[in-house]
């Protein structure tokens, strides 16, 4: 299937794809030529656990790839080298932290072992002055909680956002931004969609988390970074702008939050 829109000349950001998983690691120069031949020219590439951080560092040199170094809360019982972790940030040019969070839905799950995490990696964000790609289910009121009493407001983007205007509207009162993904190109997506269509011009974001989630007649398996115009599209029709328009402001509120050239 191939899109007749045209992005803006600065290209459309995918904010969250994970280059270090298959299938897309398997072919990482494939994956981005079709991203940049679909309008995609910037990717924001996430750390999941400590096993992707040397490969994704690999990867911090290439045009167009832009790195996030993390801990997942899936893998919280992954001994977390703080040190490391920082060393890494600060030597390939990282633009977040990520991708960090809670995830109490996981069945059996040490949920004070995520708290820790958690918390230690927004320390280092905070250290480093770096915003953050936050994953989070079913522990919506504690991350709230742990943002509010941070000592300072905590930058950076709740990823794959898929719930209600309610509550986005409580992260984006902390200053965070809200990315949505294949959701939003679900017609039964309700929430997603009405999230979408109703978040601020400033602060919407768009991803494709490739290859972990789905969009309307493509499987998540493949799902790619090119995707993101997808998206683009579906967020355009939510609005009532055009493609362009909303690959310019999706792009401009990326680039302002990265930090991205």
């Amino acid at each position: 299937m191939q899109s007749r829109d045209t992005a803006p000349a600065a290209g459309i950001v995918d904010t969250h794809c994970h280059l270090t998983i298959a299938p897309l690691s398997a072919d990482v120069d494939g994956v981005l030529a079709r991203a940049s031949e679909a309008g995609v020219t910037r990717v924001v590439a996430a750390a999941y656990d400590t096993a992707s951080w040397d490969p994704l560092a690999a990867l911090s040199g290439r045009n167009g790839v832009f790195v996030a170094f993390g801990l997942h809360p899936w893998v919280s019982s992954e001994e977390l080298d703080l040190g490391r972790l920082e060393r890494l940030l600060r030597g390939h040019n990282a633009v977040a932290v990520g991708e960090i969070g809670l995830d109490f839905k996981i069945e059996g799950c040490d949920r004070e072992r995520q708290v820790r995490a958690f918390e230690s990696q927004l320390d280092v964000a905070a250290a480093l002055g770096l915003p953050v790609l936050l994953h989070c289910r079913s522990a919506f009121e504690e991350m709230l909680a742990i943002l509010k009493r941070r000592p300072a407001p905590v930058k950076g983007v709740v990823h794959a956002f898929s719930r209600g205007p309610e509550l986005m509207r409580r992260f984006l009162a902390l200053g965070l931004h809200v990315a949505f993904g294949g959701a939003i190109t679900r017609p039964g997506a309700d929430r997603a969609r009405s999230s979408a269509a109703a978040a601020p011009v400033d602060r919407v974001l768009v991803e494709t988390d490739a290859p972990s989630i789905g969009l309307e007649g493509v499987e998540a398996n493949d799902v790619e970074p090119r995707h993101a115009a997808f998206v683009v599209r579906a967020l355009a029709s939510l609005r009532g702008l055009s493609f362009e328009d909303a690959a310019l402001l999706t792009t401009a509120n990326a680039r302002r939050l990265f930090g991205l050239s």
